[in-house]
């Protein structure tokens, strides 16, 4: 017995520290001594490729999100299909869909003359997506580093994890607590549509079906996306300033003027009007809730550690 209690001891504090060691592993200085210039280059490139096409910073938030949502934070998402692999960019919420691939392949590539196999992609989406709304207008965070890329990808959770933009209130709700989210940080991160595009084919249903939404909004919509036809046609998700990470993604949700489905269902007589009426009025409490949200989804599931690889390449493994 005498042996025993101290094993037992030993066998607790190293349990606790394991712990510690895994809830560690992200750190904001990751890269300090093995590549100090990583962020400014990747602050830099996001910076000329937004300048240059204002768009591509909702693009490359996109990316992060749907890297996040399907098997955590891991670079899946920027794997190319080969013979023998599927990856995840034909999945229905993906194809003809997202995009940055290139300015994500030009960023990698700088970092990787800077200190080769040192950042990973998982790590240059997750600050990617943090500069474009920076360099939109939007809140700065800290973004933890020191995730790994995967070898593999799901085109099946992409399918399944990812939020449609024709889903209902509680479909929204189900999907964002599946990844361990609030109802409040679900609607948070839903105002990253103040910037960006969507596609005809998006919300076709809704500008000719649904019954909540200004009609001349949907009038002016329909002049720009047929009933039939025209699927890649674009709109704004934001009608009001689409290319300003502000709150007025919000304020059209009480006009009636949300563009997706999914948009609108956030201000519908539901549950979450109440927050969304919030953030129309209090831009800065949003703007600390979506940036707060963003660090909660760029923690999901990493691969740290010896875990993964670091991609010399983005688009495929090495």
């Amino acid at each position: 017995m005498t042996m025993t209690l101290p094993i037992i001891k030993v066998c607790f504090f190293l349990f606790f520290c394991l712990i510690g060691m895994v809830s560690s592993q992200l750190s904001s200085t990751f890269y300090a001594k093995t590549c100090p210039n990583a962020l400014s280059t990747i602050s830099a490139a996001v910076k000329s490729a937004v300048n240059n096409e204002a768009r591509m910073g909702a693009s490359l938030l996109r990316l992060h999100f749907h890297d996040c949502f399907v098997q955590g934070c891991d670079a899946s998402v920027l794997l190319d299909d080969t013979s023998s692999f599927t990856g995840e960019k034909t999945a229905f919420p993906n194809a003809n869909s997202i995009r940055g691939f290139d300015v994500i392949d030009t960023i990698k590539s700088k970092v990787e003359s800077l200190c080769p196999g040192v950042v990973s992609c998982a790590d240059i989406l997750a600050v990617a997506a943090r500069d474009s709304v920076v360099a939109l207008g939007g809140p700065s965070w800290t973004v933890q580093l020191g995730r790994r890329d995967s070898t593999t990808a799901s085109l099946s959770s992409a399918n399944s994890d990812l939020p449609a933009p024709t889903l209902d209130l509680s479909g929204l709700i189900s999907s964002f607590s599946n990844k361990g989210f609030t109802t409040k940080e679900m609607v948070a991160l839903s105002g990253g549509h103040t910037i960006g595009q969507a596609r005809c084919t998006s919300f076709r249903t809704r500008i000719y079906n649904e019954t909540n939404i200004d009609s001349s909004f949907a009038k002016s919509l329909q002049a720009n996306c047929p009933s039939t036809g025209g699927d890649n046609k674009l709109s704004p998700l934001d009608t009001t300033s689409p290319t300003t990470f502000d709150n007025a993604y919000f304020k059209n949700l009480q006009s009636k003027k949300g563009l997706l489905h999914s948009d609108q269902q956030l201000f519908n007589g539901g549950s979450t009007d109440s927050q969304v009426n919030s953030y129309s009025s209090d831009a800065s409490s949003f703007k600390t809730d979506f940036a707060n949200a963003m660090i909660k989804m760029g923690n999901l599931s990493p691969l740290t550690g010896s875990s993964g690889q670091i991609r010399a390449n983005c688009r495929k493994t090495n």
